[in-house]
């Protein structure tokens, strides 16, 4: 099938007698609850379930291997190929099936704040609190915006259509498929919804670095100066604890752009997780879950209708979608200058890495190809003891390209605007997990805003014999025993050991960047041979 015979499929579907465009967010609310797609709670928000899919569906992701993208992906487990034939056999089923239901929603806007540097999409959806959940997700335009609005991606969303992995090519009932020619995400057989979000950001992942823009997966805020600090780090490592600061304004919580005149949102939205979620832990996020706001696999309570975050017996993976306008501190439109400081955060169960260290640009570049953190025993079923977890650029399901680029630009624009690194572990002090103690949150506070501040752009350091990681002697507000993780070991030789066991995994995980400048894993990885 050409282009022509695609474009001409997604016109006849979206002329369609059935469809709904840009409807507005009560409006979107009314058809949620008179379709039963979900219930009203008292916070104002509509919860909906996902059915047995709680979470993405890695296995199931596609890109269509075309001639103009088949040299450029870092084709893998992560990055599968399917065929154009596949697709477009999908394709055509995906929009005859749309077209026979009784409606369907369509949301028009942007995904990327920098207005030269944003994407236009539209969302196509089988079911409404899909739809309003792209409409608090991405980027909402304006009237004048809508009028001239021209998608150059679209997301086709069909819950409700089974695939049949013997005659359509897919792996399982479900697919998400992503074509770069044809500027389509084809998503089938699964009804999370974090599965759009995170396509377009695949999507920008893609997009970005080819116009010279560094894609990130990180949240980010900014200081009354102006200064801009960018935090990376997995789940369990702090990063929304830390970077909702009262002193400084959120500019995006999750995806940003790097582009020659700062940093941007890639997305209009929070996608926020609120399993234990409370007002006096995360006030922010509490206050913003309100009418319009979608909450995803919460139980709530059957006759008050009250949201129970602490129960997580559908899934842990419980979470919430509101604007970013619901956020009181906030940068809007949430653009900001070059960050002064990077911060990566890990939970390091094994208790040996610094709870704040100085990067040099190739330590950078290192721990961002590593994206390290701890999975802890508990957590998942076989895990007894912590086990090492390498996530490449913090983000490895969403990057099309391969690491070295996003690495190498991300070491460039270091050099370009003079960036201090930080590497803060968020994990565990005076021995592993099981023996030591969490790190104190209000040292890592210290610590961070101590960072933020250029406190520790000079200070005297000493150097980790393990790691070669450069640890401030001193710290405002946090004792200095604390900052050296040898000092809290009661004995040296178990630490030395199990500093060394660790340093071996990384060293191990890195073999697989074999595509990189060598200089990177000797001057930015562990010291020990």
């Amino acid at each position: 099938m050409s282009s022509v015979g695609i474009k001409s499929e997604l016109a006849q579907l979206l002329n369609g007698q059935n469809v709904h465009t840009q409807l507005s967010v009560p409006q979107l609310v009314e058809k949620v609850l008179s379709r039963k797609e979900g219930v009203l709670t008292t916070s104002g928000a509509v919860r909906a379930e996902t059915g047995k899919y709680t979470g993405r569906s890695p296995e199931d992701k596609f890109i269509v291997d075309e001639p103009s993208v088949t040299d450029k992906i870092d084709w893998g487990s992560v990055n599968q190929p399917i065929s154009s034939e596949v697709f477009e056999k999908l394709y055509s089923k995906v929009v005859s099936y749309l077209q026979e239901r009784e409606e369907i929603f369509v949301f028009k806007g942007f995904a990327g704040a920098d207005e030269k540097y944003r994407l236009p999409i539209q969302v196509i959806n089988e079911y409404a609190w899909h739809n309003l959940f792209a409409h608090q997700l991405f980027i909402r335009p304006t009237g004048e915006e809508l009028t001239d609005h021209e998608s150059k991606f679209t997301v086709i969303s069909a819950p409700g259509f089974k695939a049949d992995p013997a005659v359509d090519g897919t792996k399982s009932e479900t697919f998400i498929i992503v074509s770069f020619e044809r500027r389509i995400v084809l998503i089938g057989g699964t009804e999370y919804a974090g599965e759009m979000k995170k396509s377009i950001f695949s999507v920008m992942n893609y997009e970005l670095p080819e116009a010279d823009i560094l894609s990130m997966h990180c949240s980010a805020n900014v200081g009354a100066e102006g200064d801009v600090a960018l935090f990376f780090g997995l789940s369990g490592t702090g990063k929304t604890t830390l970077s909702a600061d009262p002193n400084r304004r959120l500019i995006g919580d999750d995806e940003h752009g790097w582009s020659p005149n700062g940093v941007f949102n890639v997305e209009g939205g929070c996608y926020a997780k609120t399993a234990g979620l409370s007002y006096e832990k995360e006030p922010q996020i509490y206050n913003a879950i309100t009418f319009g706001s979608v909450l995803e696999n919460v139980i709530v309570d059957p006759e008050s209708r009250a949201p129970l975050y602490d129960d997580t017996s559908l899934t842990e993976n419980t979470r919430a979608a509101y604007p970013i306008q619901a956020i009181d501190n906030i940068v809007e439109p949430s653009i900001a200058g070059h960050p002064s400081v990077i911060v990566f955060l890990t939970a390091d169960a094994f208790g040996v890495l610094p709870p704040i260290s100085k990067l040099t640009k190739e330590q950078a570049m290192y721990h961002f190809l590593s994206g390290f953190t701890s999975k802890l025993a508990g957590t998942e079923r076989g895990v007894t003891s912590p086990e090492a977890t390498f996530s490449t650029c913090f983000g490895a399901p969403f990057l099309p390209l391969p690491a070295a680029r996003y690495a190498e630009m991300l070491g460039k624009k270091i050099d370009e605007h003079g960036v201090q690194v930080f590497l803060v572990n968020t994990g565990w002090t005076g021995g592993s997990y099981g023996v030591g103690k969490r790190m104190n949150l209000a040292y890592t506070r210290a610590m961070v805003q101590a960072a933020l501040n250029g406190e520790l752009d000079n200070v005297e350091t000493t150097k980790d014999e393990v790691f070669g990681l450069s640890i401030p002697l001193h710290v405002p507000g946090v004792p200095d025993e604390v900052l050296q993780p040898i000092k809290t070991w009661d004995d040296e030789d178990a630490y030395r050991a199990k500093a060394k066991e660790l340093a071996g995994k990384f060293k191990d995980n890195f073999k697989k960047f074999d595509h990189v400048d060598k200089s990177i894993a000797e001057l930015g990885g562990p010291a020990v041979k």
